[in-house]
C-alpha cells in the first residue's frame, strides 16, 4: 500500500496595516521620534479597521511597531480579536537621522529628495537608515513572524515606508520603484507566504470585507 503523500505547507496570510493619523500626518516627517500619538480621526480609523479584522475567522497573532502610534492603532485590533499586540522592532519606521521631525514643504526643496523618490536604493538618510537597509529589515522581520506562524494569520502593524518596501519585496519590484505605491493610514495591504514564494492580495486596501482574500 503506498504511503500517503504529506499536504504540503499551508501559506501563511499576513496583514500589513499601517497606523492611523496623527495631528501631523502629511505634514512632518516624524520617523522615529518619540511621543507622536493618533489624533482623534487617527483612532476612529483604528477603530474601523479593528471591526474589519474582526470580522475574520481567525487571527493566529497581532504584533506593533514600538512606537505609540502604531501600538494604539493595534490595541482595538488586539481588543477585538482577544489578542495580546508584540511589539517588534522589526516593523519599525525608517530611521530618518537627521531629517525626523523636519517639514516635508522644507525637504521637498532639497536636492536629495529627487534621489529619494527616483534612486531610493542609492539614498542613506543622513545620520539615519537607507532604504536597502529598510526593506531588508521588514523582510526579515516578516519573514521570521510567518515561521512563527506558519499556516496562521498575523496582523502587523508598521509605517508607509516600510509596507511599500514589504510589497516591492514581494512582486519582485526593484526597491527604485516602491515609491509608486500609495499605503493610506489605517489601510490593509495582504500578503500570502507560501512554499513558492509570497502572493500579493491586496495593497491599500481601506474598506470592505477581508474574508475572501485567498490566493487565487
Amino acid at each position: 500500500m503506498a504511503t500517503a503523500k504529506p499536504a504540503p505547507p499551508s501559506s501563511t496570510l499576513v496583514l500589513l496595516v499601517r497606523h492611523g493619523l496623527t495631528p501631523t500626518t502629511g505634514q512632518n516627517l516624524p520617523g522615529r521620534a518619540p511621543g507622536l500619538h493618533l489624533s482623534d480621526a487617527g483612532v476612529a480609523q483604528a477603530e474601523a479597521v479593528a471591526l474589519r479584522i474582526g470580522e475574520l475567522a481567525r487571527v493566529d497573532a497581532i504584533y506593533a511597531s514600538p512606537l505609540e502610534r502604531a501600538r494604539e492603532t493595534a490595541a482595538p485590533i488586539g481588543r477585538a480579536r482577544r489578542l495580546k499586540v508584540h511589539v517588534d522592532k522589526g516593523l519599525l519606521e525608517c530611521d530618518f537621522g537627521d531629517w525626523t521631525g523636519a517639514p516635508l514643504k522644507d525637504l521637498g526643496k532639497r536636492p536629495e529628495w529627487k534621489t529619494v523618490q527616483s534612486f531610493p536604493s542609492g539614498f542613506r538618510f543622513p545620520g539615519g537608515e537607507s532604504f536597502t537597509e529598510m526593506q531588508t529589515r521588514i523582510v526579515g522581520c516578516l519573514d521570521r513572524l510567518r515561521a512563527a506562524h506558519p499556516g496562521g494569520v498575523v496582523v502587523a502593524v508598521s509605517h508607509a515606508d516600510p509596507i511599500k518596501a514589504a510589497v516591492a519585496q514581494a512582486m519582485g519590484t526593484h526597491l527604485d520603484l516602491f515609491q509608486r505605491l500609495v499605503i493610506s493610514t489605517c489601510s490593509v495591504t495582504a500578503i500570502a507566504y507560501g512554499p513558492t514564494g509570497p502572493v500579493v492580495l491586496t495593497v491599500n486596501s481601506t474598506g470592505g470585507s477581508l474574508a475572501e482574500l485567498r490566493p487565487s
